[in-house]
């Protein structure tokens, strides 16, 4: 492991608790991407599959945050365990619906239920914070070596969900991403040494931290964003079914992730300089033009190898956007603010998804990559017309000067 990364984890339980992170955030590439695989195996709807895959994300899009401001109030043990058992059980009954061919409204009530699954990663990176407060290097390297994992969940889920329901059974997929969830959440709430402490409740007001106009910006381009990710996601299984190597479709996917990997191991190495605003407008940019090669795919490995390509471009994006969340949310409210750029993405995979879906019944695989196109446009269009928020110098930032004085009074005592 090169210096920088091993340097990091010289603090007391780092290791253990990025690696439950790791189990924990499994769902969020094998979830998704199983209903879709399990819907289309047994109904052939792929319209269907999209819609349910959207409807999920919706839900999460909407509890993730509320669940992320229970977390910075009450802290993560309390809540996340709750939450974890009430997505379990709605994947269950998503399962056994789809399994004995119910009524597609049960299907959609078991996924609405299912987004209660909570932002793993959010909670991971706020410990981070919580350890390296103050270290701007340190916490890049952090969230490079997070933007990584996230990257090897994208890599091993797609091939573990794709694989586990067309070898196993359909609802094979779905039900190894709740065990691993069960898993990474009980191991993560069980080490309280690095937990962060919960904020006292006069730092606490009524205003969310998406009152916060530079995350708005970044939460309304991730939208876009996100769609790019859903729309590949239901396209490359569909390219893969009609060039009759369906399985193929999560090697593809996992091409697609070694890219972004590869990227965030390099970007954690660099001391960089200059505006984290200006190389987050780049990366949307870089993002948004590698949507277009896909436009030409004929085949599966030219597919893969463009799909490589525009990997690259992900990680060194997400890392900036969780340092631009840090300047500009209060620390009372980071975790919230952190999982709302994950609510933004969600959305996107919500719409790009369902939008995908709808496209390939109409049209054709081929023309479903249409959707990523258009939507890494608007994610362009979007970074750039609010990229003054992003540049101004950052305001007095609520619950600052109480954390200050909480940290003098500990001091003292």
């Amino acid at each position: 492991m090169p210096s920088p990364y091993r340097a990091i984890f010289s603090a007391p339980g780092a290791l253990g608790f990025s690696a439950a992170g790791l189990l924990g955030r499994m769902p969020l590439s094998m979830m998704g991407i199983g209903v879709v695989t399990m819907i289309s195996q047994l109904t052939g709807r792929y319209g269907l599959a999209g819609a349910l895959s959207a409807t999920l994300a919706m839900s999460a899009a909407v509890l993730g945050p509320q669940i992320s401001r229970l977390v910075d109030r009450h802290g993560q043990r309390r809540v996340l365990r709750p939450a974890t058992l009430v997505t379990v059980a709605a994947v269950g009954g998503l399962l056994v619906c789809a399994q004995r061919g119910a009524p597609d409204w049960t299907l959609f009530v078991f996924a609405a239920g299912a987004g209660c699954v909570p932002s793993v990663g959010s909670m991971v990176r706020a410990r981070w914070a919580a350890i390296y407060r103050g270290d701007t290097q340190k916490l890049h390297t952090a969230y490079s070596w997070e933007s990584i994992v996230d990257e090897l969940c994208f890599i091993l889920g797609p091939i573990l969900s794709i694989g586990l329901c067309t070898a196993w059974f359909a609802g094979a997929g779905p039900l190894i991403a709740a065990c691993f969830l069960v898993t990474g959440v009980l191991w993560l709430t069980a080490q309280r040494a690095t937990e962060p402490a919960p904020h006292p409740h006069e730092q606490h007001t009524g205003r969310t931290a998406l009152g916060s106009r530079g995350l708005q910006v970044l939460v309304a381009t991730f939208v876009a964003t996100g769609a790019v990710f859903g729309s590949v996601d239901v396209v490359t299984v569909a390219f893969a079914d009609e060039a009759g190597h369906k399985a193929m479709a999560s090697l593809v996917l996992a091409v697609y992730a070694l890219g972004s990997c590869l990227a965030g191991a390099v970007f954690g190495l660099l001391r960089l300089k200059g505006a984290a605003s200006t190389r987050w407008l780049v990366g949307v940019c870089a993002m948004a033009v590698s949507m277009i090669p896909l436009q030409l795919a004929g085949n599966l490995p030219f597919l893969a190898v463009t799909l490589f390509v525009a990997g690259l471009f992900i990680a060194p994006t997400m890392v900036t956007t969780m340092a631009l969340v840090e300047q500009h949310v209060p620390r009372s409210k980071l975790t919230e603010g952190m999982t709302w750029t994950g609510t933004g993405l969600a959305v996107g995979v919500a719409l790009g998804s369902s939008a995908a879906g709808w496209v390939v019944d109409a049209a054709g695989a081929g023309a479903g990559y249409l959707v990523s196109g258009v939507s890494g446009t608007l994610a362009a269009v979007v970074a750039f017309l609010g990229y003054r928020r992003l540049r101004r110098p950052v305001p007095h930032r609520e619950g600052l000067e109480a954390d200050e004085r909480s940290e003098r009074q500990q001091h003292l005592a």
